[in-house]
Protein backbone atom coordinates (compact mmCIF):
# COMPACT_ATOMS: atom_id res chain seq x y z
CA UNK A 1 0.00 0.00 0.00
CA UNK A 2 1.17 3.28 -0.89
CA UNK A 3 1.11 6.03 1.54
CA UNK A 4 0.05 9.40 0.63
CA UNK A 5 2.64 11.98 0.85
CA UNK A 6 1.63 15.24 2.26
CA UNK A 7 2.09 17.91 -0.30
CA UNK A 8 2.71 21.28 1.12
CA UNK A 9 0.88 23.98 -0.59
CA UNK A 10 2.35 27.41 -0.86
CA UNK A 11 0.55 29.90 1.29
CA UNK A 12 -1.83 32.13 -0.74
CA UNK A 13 -1.17 35.81 -0.32
CA UNK A 14 -4.20 37.74 0.63
CA UNK A 15 -4.64 41.05 -1.10
CA UNK A 16 -5.05 44.05 1.09
CA UNK A 17 -8.67 44.99 1.43
CA UNK A 18 -9.63 48.04 -0.55
CA UNK A 19 -12.49 50.22 0.57
CA UNK A 20 -15.72 48.94 -0.96
CA UNK A 21 -16.96 50.92 -3.95
CA UNK A 22 -20.51 52.08 -3.92
CA UNK A 23 -22.48 50.24 -6.50
CA UNK A 24 -24.91 52.42 -8.40
CA UNK A 25 -27.72 50.51 -9.93
CA UNK A 26 -28.64 51.66 -13.39
CA UNK A 27 -32.26 51.96 -14.40
CA UNK A 28 -33.25 49.05 -16.54
CA UNK A 29 -32.96 49.88 -20.24
CA UNK A 30 -36.24 50.36 -22.04
CA UNK A 31 -36.96 47.69 -24.51
CA UNK A 32 -37.57 48.86 -28.03
CA UNK A 33 -41.13 48.22 -29.09
CA UNK A 34 -41.35 45.65 -31.79
CA UNK A 35 -43.20 46.63 -34.90
CA UNK A 36 -46.18 44.45 -35.53
CA UNK A 37 -46.04 42.35 -38.64
CA UNK A 38 -49.53 43.37 -39.67
CA UNK A 39 -51.02 46.83 -39.59
CA UNK A 40 -53.44 47.07 -36.76
CA UNK A 41 -56.59 49.03 -37.40
CA UNK A 42 -56.59 52.17 -35.28
CA UNK A 43 -59.46 52.86 -33.02
CA UNK A 44 -61.62 55.74 -34.17
CA UNK A 45 -60.81 58.98 -32.43
CA UNK A 46 -63.16 60.20 -29.80
CA UNK A 47 -65.71 62.58 -31.15
CA UNK A 48 -65.11 66.08 -29.95
CA UNK A 49 -67.94 68.40 -29.26
CA UNK A 50 -67.87 71.22 -31.77
CA UNK A 51 -68.56 74.63 -30.41
CA UNK A 52 -71.19 76.46 -32.36
CA UNK A 53 -69.92 79.85 -33.39
CA UNK A 54 -72.51 82.53 -33.34
CA UNK A 55 -72.06 84.83 -36.29
CA UNK A 56 -71.98 88.39 -35.17
CA UNK A 57 -73.30 90.71 -37.80
CA UNK A 58 -70.56 93.07 -38.88
CA UNK A 59 -71.14 96.73 -38.35
CA UNK A 60 -70.51 98.68 -41.55
CA UNK A 61 -67.74 101.25 -41.49
CA UNK A 62 -69.22 104.67 -40.88
CA UNK A 63 -67.07 106.26 -43.59
CA UNK A 64 -68.56 103.99 -46.26
CA UNK A 65 -72.08 104.47 -45.01
CA UNK A 66 -71.94 108.27 -44.83
CA UNK A 67 -74.17 109.72 -47.57
CA UNK A 68 -72.19 111.51 -50.27
CA UNK A 69 -73.61 113.93 -52.82
CA UNK A 70 -72.96 112.89 -56.45
CA UNK A 71 -72.18 115.79 -58.79
CA UNK A 72 -71.53 116.33 -62.50
CA UNK A 73 -71.53 113.29 -64.80
CA UNK A 74 -72.03 110.89 -61.87
CA UNK A 75 -75.30 112.62 -60.95
CA UNK A 76 -76.47 112.16 -64.56
CA UNK A 77 -76.02 108.37 -64.20
CA UNK A 78 -77.28 107.57 -60.68
CA UNK A 79 -79.29 110.62 -59.70
CA UNK A 80 -78.60 113.57 -57.45
CA UNK A 81 -79.74 112.19 -54.06
CA UNK A 82 -77.03 111.65 -51.40
CA UNK A 83 -76.06 107.95 -51.20
CA UNK A 84 -73.39 105.93 -49.37
CA UNK A 85 -70.37 104.87 -51.43
CA UNK A 86 -71.55 101.27 -51.49
CA UNK A 87 -74.88 102.23 -53.03
CA UNK A 88 -73.18 104.50 -55.56
CA UNK A 89 -71.05 101.57 -56.76
CA UNK A 90 -74.11 99.30 -56.94
CA UNK A 91 -76.06 101.82 -59.03
CA UNK A 92 -73.16 102.28 -61.47
CA UNK A 93 -72.92 98.50 -61.93
CA UNK A 94 -76.67 98.30 -62.45
CA UNK A 95 -76.32 100.94 -65.20
CA UNK A 96 -73.40 99.06 -66.81
CA UNK A 97 -75.25 95.73 -66.82
CA UNK A 98 -78.57 97.21 -67.94
CA UNK A 99 -76.88 98.83 -70.96
CA UNK A 100 -74.54 95.84 -71.61
CA UNK A 101 -71.40 97.94 -71.40
CA UNK A 102 -69.11 95.24 -70.00
CA UNK A 103 -66.68 94.05 -72.68
CA UNK A 104 -67.65 90.59 -73.98
CA UNK A 105 -64.05 89.39 -74.48
CA UNK A 106 -62.33 90.89 -71.44
CA UNK A 107 -64.98 91.11 -68.71
CA UNK A 108 -62.76 93.36 -66.57
CA UNK A 109 -63.10 96.21 -69.03
CA UNK A 110 -66.09 98.54 -69.25
CA UNK A 111 -66.93 100.10 -72.61
CA UNK A 112 -68.11 103.68 -72.11
CA UNK A 113 -71.23 105.14 -73.66
CA UNK A 114 -71.80 108.92 -73.77
CA UNK A 115 -72.64 109.25 -70.05
CA UNK A 116 -69.79 107.01 -68.88
CA UNK A 117 -67.29 108.65 -71.24
CA UNK A 118 -67.89 111.92 -69.36
CA UNK A 119 -67.31 110.06 -66.06
CA UNK A 120 -64.25 108.05 -67.17
CA UNK A 121 -62.63 110.59 -69.48
CA UNK A 122 -61.85 107.80 -71.96
CA UNK A 123 -63.68 105.21 -74.07
CA UNK A 124 -62.81 102.14 -71.99
CA UNK A 125 -61.87 101.65 -68.33
CA UNK A 126 -61.03 98.78 -66.03
CA UNK A 127 -63.45 97.80 -63.29
CA UNK A 128 -60.61 98.40 -60.81
CA UNK A 129 -60.37 102.03 -61.90
CA UNK A 130 -64.09 102.56 -61.46
CA UNK A 131 -64.12 103.67 -57.81
CA UNK A 132 -61.08 105.88 -58.37
CA UNK A 133 -62.94 107.71 -61.12
CA UNK A 134 -66.15 107.94 -59.13
CA UNK A 135 -64.37 109.57 -56.15
CA UNK A 136 -63.72 112.67 -58.26
CA UNK A 137 -67.47 113.31 -58.53
CA UNK A 138 -68.70 112.90 -54.96
CA UNK A 139 -68.73 115.48 -52.18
Amino acid sequence: MATKKAVKKAPVKKAAKKPAKKVVKKAPAKKAAKKPAKKVAKKPAKKTVKKIKVKVKRKPNAAFMAPKQPVGPLAAIIGDKPLPRTEITKKIWDYIKRNRLQDSVNRRMINADDKLRALFGKSQASMFELTKMVNKYIK
